[in-house]
């Protein structure tokens, strides 16, 4: 069923907009700045938030992946513009950042982070009903508190993807793998596993 939207023609207008443009969206290499651009403020005209990914070709196909950029308030555009997408050949298209079987390391401005430097541990609230994350990430300091913020959370995003990190996921604090509970840490990479097999143990309603 389709989520019942206030975006109706904002969204029938974009992918009005999509659709006359396919070829030069499925190519959008061939003039990347001004596609992205151009994307991101028809998006922009539905819902502030959201944002977008292009997939790579694969198979003759493209993936366009509609995102609320972590902001559960532009779930319900999200929704809307997913349940309403035309069909066409050449595209897939995704609700939310999906999680990633490869986490690829992520920088920002001066700041990168490794993907295999990283190490969580989990802890289920019991009050919250959902789960509390610790990140460790190397050289984590204060004086650049924001930006490593930022990359834990794309680091959660390419783990377990973007829903689950917004309707499962509590609290979440970043330390330096200096702390001293980080011996009790596991990798990055086994993050998918472990959180699932929690999550079986410790039901979350999706709408807390």
């Amino acid at each position: 069923m389709t989520p019942k939207s206030n975006y109706s023609s904002k969204i029938k207008k974009f992918w009005k907009w999509f659709t006359e443009n396919e070829e030069r969206l499925y190519n959008f290499q061939n003039n990347q700045m001004r596609i992205f651009n151009e994307t991101a403020k028809q998006l922009n005209k539905i819902n502030r938030y959201l944002v977008f990914e292009f997939g790579v070709k694969e198979g003759g196909k493209r993936e366009f992946v509609i995102s609320a950029n972590g902001m559960k308030e532009a779930f319900p555009a999200v929704e809307a513009l997913y349940y309403s997408a035309p069909k066409l050949e050449r595209w897939d298209f995704i609700k939310y950042r999906p999680r990633r079987d490869d986490i690829i390391d992520i920088q920002i401005a001066d700041v990168k982070v490794k993907a295999g430097e990283v190490y969580f541990r989990l802890f289920p609230n019991y009050e919250t009903h959902k789960i509390d994350i610790v990140l460790y990430l190397p050289e984590y300091s204060g004086e650049h508190k924001q930006i490593y913020e930022n990359i834990a959370l794309l680091f959660l995003d390419e783990a377990l993807g973007e829903y689950d990190v917004e309707t499962k996921i509590g609290y979440i604090e970043i330390d330096d793998r200096n702390a001293e509970d980080f011996k009790e840490a596991q990798p990055l990479k086994k993050l998918p596993q472990v959180f699932d097999e929690l999550v079986n143990e410790f039901f979350i309603p999706d709408e807390n």
